[in-house]
């Protein structure tokens, strides 16, 4: 017989009993399902990690007062600053493997229309902090030199803060706005952000030159850094490098002798997105594998179905082998027949999975990303999983010797 034929044959012989074809591929259907949905939620997550943090800039290091290890008073996280400006001039100048380096020095504030108010947080920086963000303005422009040496009062808003001031699509460079009751004139909106993981939004805030933030926000110069330093590294390759660098100097600078703990700590943000990328990475995989255990039950489910129906059909076998059939054309029939369960129940099951991976990612606001690799991945298995587990019921039927078959009752 021709593939067609054996087809045809088998096609007849599954939709002899439909319930029961249907509950042989029911471990199937669960398995594939369970992997799709896992795999899609799973790269969903790593998807977003790696937005979340390339919206928060590339190559990044966070430098902050304090040390996150136990020990004195004057080690505790954030307890009192110890970093100074002219550590942050000596990061820009002094670290060749650094290319940006700008202070972010925040408050919060309420900004005054003519018609409207609204409070957000209120940033002191430079034009470096743009670039380290990968932030551009989407109207009017950045700071200038004489804006950060100056300390004029000049301020960069926030999609946001654009919205809840002035409407949805104004444009309002060169208007008048009031923090602190200190008038500012709007120098340029920045283009759109979006929401870090956990829900901030980006562009609710406002940014004006760190000078400015010295003399009217934080009510004059004073010899430490009330914030923390945000450096941008040359390259990926170089920011662990740049990170060793700036703890040696910083050392130095702070008198720190050998032994005890730094008075200040370095974030490394590709550090953090690796770590949060390997736990999704670890946690789907573990998952899609207690999925792929399911697989392997349907598979055993339909072994057993065709173990059955190899002895129902015993005397057709028979009859088959009589009139011509050869040992090859029954191995044929029996194996696609479990081909055909194992294939259907996983084009069922990515049709199912898709569905529950939509659900709970619309009713648990969780991201999702179906690939089309894994849909077919998983189909792929299912087949071979029911060619591995057909392969010894259709040998067992092709092995039938014919006279005995025709006797079976």
């Amino acid at each position: 017989m021709n593939v067609l034929q054996t087809t045809r044959v088998a096609a007849r012989a599954l939709a002899r009993n439909k319930l029961r074809s249907f509950l042989t591929t029911l471990g199937i259907i669960i398995g594939v399902s369970a992997v799709i949905a896992t795999v899609a939620i799973g790269e969903g997550a790593k998807a977003q990690v790696e937005q979340q943090f390339a919206s928060m800039g590339s190559n990044l290091l966070i430098i902050m007062s304090g040390s996150t290890t136990a020990g004195g008073a004057h080690g505790g996280f954030g307890s009192m600053p110890t970093l100074t400006w002219d550590d942050l001039k000596s990061i820009q100048t002094e670290i060749p493997t650094v290319r940006y380096a700008a202070p972010s020095l925040r408050s919060t504030a309420q900004l005054i229309t003519e018609e409207q108010n609204w409070t957000t947080s209120v940033t002191g920086t430079t034009s470096d902090f743009f670039q380290i963000r990968s932030w551009p303005v989407s109207e009017g422009s950045m700071f200038t030199s004489s804006d950060l040496e100056g300390g004029t009062k000049v301020v960069l808003l926030g999609d946001t803060v654009v919205q809840k001031l002035y409407g949805a699509g104004y444009n309002p460079v060169g208007q008048m706005v009031r923090i602190r009751n200190v008038p500012f004139q709007v120098m340029g909106v920045l283009a759109k952000k979006g929401q870090s993981a956990s829900g901030q939004d980006y562009d609710d805030a406002a940014f004006i030159p760190a000078s400015t933030f010295q003399t009217k926000i934080q009510g004059g110069l004073q010899k430490y850094l009330p914030g923390v330093i945000l450096v941008g590294a040359s390259a990926s390759d170089t920011t662990a490098r740049a990170q060793t660098q700036i703890t040696g100097l910083l050392r130095e600078r702070h008198h720190l002798q050998p032994g005890t703990d730094d008075d200040f700590s370095i974030r490394n943000l590709a550090e953090l997105a690796n770590a949060q990328q390997e736990g999704a990475k670890t946690l789907t995989t573990l998952l899609a594998s207690i999925a792929a255990v399911s697989l392997l039950v349907g598979g055993i489910g339909i072994m057993n179905i065709m173990l059955v129906s190899v002895t129902e059909r015993t005397r057709e076998i028979g009859v088959r082998m009589a009139v011509g059939a050869r040992r090859s054309d029954i191995l044929a029939q029996f194996l696609t027949e479990a081909l055909a369960l194992s294939v259907a129940g996983g084009v069922i099951g990515v049709a199912l999975g898709v569905l529950l991976a939509e659900q709970l990612a619309s009713r648990f606001h969780w991201p999702l990303l179906i690939r089309p690799d894994v849909i077919m991945i998983a189909v792929a298995f299912s087949a071979l999983v029911g060619i591995g587990f057909g392969l010894y019921p259709a040998r067992k039927a092709s092995r039938l010797d014919p006279i005995d078959a025709l006797r079976f009752e």
